[in-house]
């Protein structure tokens, strides 16, 4: 195990880390899924963008996407085998 230290705004900090509390996540474990998916992506996991109509669309796409599929998950299932 490595030890990353990262500096970040404190109202960045604080804000994700109530987002992650909420969804059961502590910052260290939230880190470790999002550099995992950049391995498996080869690159970032989601597109950067701040247009809030893009993402919710393409947020609407991979909702209907999963539950055209029968696709569901949950936290636990998301992050089992971590």
């Amino acid at each position: 195990m490595a030890t990353l230290n990262v500096r970040v705004e404190e109202k960045t900090k604080r804000e994700a880390r109530k987002a992650l509390a909420d969804i059961g996540l502590d910052m260290s474990s939230a880190v470790n899924v999002f550099l995992k998916q950049v391995v498996v992506e080869k690159g970032l996991p989601f597109t950067p963008t701040k247009n809030a109509k893009k993402l919710r669309a393409q947020w609407d796409k991979e909702v209907a996407e999963a539950l055209k599929k029968g696709k569901v998950y949950g936290a636990h299932e998301a992050l089992k085998g971590l």
